[in-house]
């Protein structure tokens, strides 16, 4: 996680602190993570972030300079970014997208009825739509990603509606999971969902279009399994891709187990 561990934005399913004027960044942040990962043998690794409101970009250039100073130390580990919506800043959405990474990830979190109850009020969900539509418009190779949780009250109408409208902005890959309570603090959990359920769902998205679905209670956005199918999909596009389709099929499998 960069950007340090207190989030200007307060969503009621999260526990991280949240604080409206946070500690300044490290500006020798971008350069020691990068050196720590390059020496980590990773060939894949999912960098976030706290949401910081309180920087003019959002963090957005600092995310980059990072993204950068890996690919220049570890050319062949693939990066992927799960941002924040940087208040709907499209200019910082740019910077991130462009900045040598192989997967752009922002989480819609869960449908568009119940964002208002869920997310920060400063959080929409079309403006998440906007955030994944431009980076997909700036980088058409990106891979897009997103999470949504559920047990949180929505309806199937509204899943499927919220499917649709990611699919709409050619959003790649969508897991599912359930929505796990962190304190009494937060909001409650209105329904442990069916494991048939997120199995129902995740063969809906994949006849919606979605290149790659993992889907299950205990599947959170950065979910290993996702990560080595989306390590295919990202060598494929650059014409490097070794895995085959029994391995497609296992990997598919692992996901939903």
């Amino acid at each position: 996680m960069l950007m340090g561990d207190e989030c200007t934005r307060g969503c009621r399913f999260c526990s991280v602190k949240t604080n409206r004027t946070p500690k300044p960044l490290d500006a020798s942040e971008p350069e020691h993570t990068a050196e720590a990962i390059s020496r980590w043998g990773l060939d894949y690794i999912v960098m976030t972030s706290v949401d910081r409101d309180d920087l003019p970009d959002g963090g957005a250039a600092h995310f980059a300079e990072t993204v950068r100073l890996i690919k220049q130390k570890a050319p062949q580990i693939l990066v992927e970014c799960l941002t924040g919506d940087f208040r709907g800043n499209l200019a910082a959405v740019e910077t991130v997208a462009t900045s040598g990474l192989d997967v752009f990830a922002h989480n819609v979190e869960t449908t568009e009825n119940l964002t208002k109850y869920v997310r920060d009020r400063r959080a929409t969900f079309r403006q998440s739509l906007s955030v994944l539509a431009h980076a997909k418009k700036v980088r058409p190779d990106l891979v897009t990603k997103t999470s949504m949780m559920l047990g949180l009250g929505e309806t199937d109408d509204e899943v499927m509606d919220a499917m649709k409208a990611l699919r709409a902005v050619s959003v790649d890959v969508i897991t599912f999971g359930q929505y796990m309570r962190p304190t009494k603090k937060h909001m409650k959990v209105h329904e442990y969902v069916h494991p048939d359920k997120f199995a129902h769902w995740a063969t809906v998205a994949e006849s919606l279009g979605f290149k790659y679905v993992a889907s299950g209670p205990l599947v959170r956005s950065s979910y290993k399994a996702g990560e080595m199918y989306i390590k295919n999909i990202v060598q494929k596009k650059n014409g490097s891709a070794t895995t085959t389709r029994d391995d497609e099929i296992s990997l598919r499998r692992s996901a939903s187990a």
